[in-house]
């Protein structure tokens, strides 16, 4: 049985009722997605989701990138429920916590110590807590192009949305352009021994190597290019150590994706602290920051007479169903090869969605920008401009035949299955793309077109 809108809006002025946004994560808000999308979900299995009517879609939106492995992995879960019969979280540290520290430890050569919480927010700002302490410094440099690193105040003041925010917080951090080493050398050169770090994400669909990079992975991975040393991410790290700085990457999304060893190491550079979460358990609540000793030590209690830093404290940080949950999915993603078949679903996605979009004379309206694992959908309208209305009525369109893509993360239940039903949708999909184009798009758009979540007002 379908749900028609009036429903929909029920849903949808229930939990605006009760929650402010409507969700617990602005990119889960109703302006993030078209009209016709479910309100409300009821669960998910493998690779889709169910809506409360029982109505199922083919999901590439993955809990917000978290899952990669597929939705209730029987594994998973069994390891997590494992460690709910143990007591979920116990009045020392336990066992677990160490277990999952190890093996995060030793599968990630920079993480030599680690701290875990329950969301990315809390470990990148842990992060450049740590930055500060040791280096006694104020500023923090982060790229203008990445979206996101926290909803504390030192980056949400840095974007367009200022209220209650506090701007002496903000302040402290400087904005340069990913692939411009020169706006990076501008802050250091502006304020002398004051920078504490520099932190970025390793690569987005936009990535850090020059236009001749000769790495096809998993061929030839870009550690490998001979051009490797002189990538954007060396080129950071370079200027922040000439600098005293700290080069920190945060690898919330591309963690467990581009290499199970993280991007860090398909790039073939090393951070002085990095951050991981999102699909690092599949779903469960679950980030860390890590990295070298000599700078994670600073919130160490076994070195007498050292001045205290409180990093982080978070009862739930060792909550051990997550870390059960991440233990089990770095063993199947290890074991099964799971970046490997993210890569090579995205690259069939991407041919299969090209084609589609030049068939109907769209190759220049609808793009696949990025490396396979990391694709992103771009939308021209008419003039080539980016539209976000053609965007809508993509999305939209995809949604009417069953497959939710508000963007591209691909999990190791997609499989051959998924994407005949994902190159279906999109064949329809783009037939009413094509005709809005040469139309008028409004005519075809249910509803406002999705928005930025940055932007000062509603």
């Amino acid at each position: 049985m379908s749900r028609d809108k009036t429903d929909n809006q029920s849903l949808s002025q229930r939990l605006h009722a009760v929650i402010p946004g409507g969700a617990h994560t602005y990119s889960r808000g109703d302006d993030q997605f078209p009209s016709n999308a479910p309100a409300l979900l009821e669960r998910g299995e493998g690779a889709y989701v169910w809506d409360v009517d029982g109505n199922r879609y083919l999901d590439y939106g993955m809990a917000l990138r978290s899952v990669t492995l597929g939705y209730a992995h029987p594994k998973v879960n069994a390891a997590a429920i494992a460690e709910i019969g143990k007591g979920v979280g116990l009045t020392r540290a336990s066992m677990t916590e160490l277990r999952a520290a190890e093996r995060l430890s030793q599968l990630i050569p920079a993480a030599e110590m680690v701290k875990f919480a329950k969301n990315g927010s809390n470990v990148t700002t842990a992060a450049v807590k740590i930055a500060r302490a040791y280096t006694r410094r104020k500023y923090v440099c982060v790229p203008r192009q990445h979206p996101f690193f926290s909803f504390d105040d030192w980056f949400i003041g840095s974007t367009a949305i200022k209220r209650g925010v506090l701007s002496e917080h903000a302040s402290t951090t400087l904005l340069f352009d990913y692939n411009d080493i020169n706006s990076l050398a501008a802050h250091f050169a502006a304020y002398p021994d004051q920078i504490a770090a520099v932190m970025l994400e390793p690569a987005t669909h936009i990535t850090p190597c020059s236009s001749t990079c000769s790495a096809r992975w998993p061929q030839i991975p870009c550690a490998e290019c001979p051009e490797n040393s002189t990538n954007f991410l060396h080129q950071v790290r370079n200027l922040a150590h000439a600098n005293g700085a700290l080069f920190i990457l945060d690898e919330m999304i591309t963690g467990f994706r581009w290499h199970l060893k993280g991007a860090q190491h398909f790039f073939g550079v090393e951070p002085d602290l990095v951050t991981f979460g999102k699909a690092m358990a599949n779903g469960f609540a679950l980030a860390a920051v890590a990295g070298k000793a000599e700078y994670m030590e600073v919130g160490a209690i076994n070195k007498p007479g050292m001045e205290r830093t409180f990093l982080l404290s978070s009862t739930h940080g060792g909550e051990m169903p997550a870390l059960g949950a991440f233990l089990a999915a770095v063993d199947i993603c290890e074991q099964e090869d799971v970046p490997a078949h993210l890569w090579s679903y995205g690259a069939r996605l991407r041919e299969g969605l090209q084609a589609l979009a030049a068939e109907r004379g769209l190759a220049d309206h609808f793009l696949l920008e990025g490396p396979a694992v990391a694709l992103n959908y771009v939308t021209r309208d008419a003039t080539g401009q980016a539209s976000p209305v053609m965007r809508t009525i993509f999305a939209q369109e995809m949604l009417r035949n069953r497959v939710m893509i508000p963007w591209i993360s691909i999990s190791l239940a997609h499989g051959p299955t998924e994407l005949d039903q994902t190159l279906l949708a999109a064949s329809k999909a783009l037939d009413v793309y094509a005709a809005a184009l040469n139309g008028n798009p409004a005519d075809f758009l249910e509803g406002e077109p999705v928005k930025p979540v940055f932007r000062p007002t509603n």
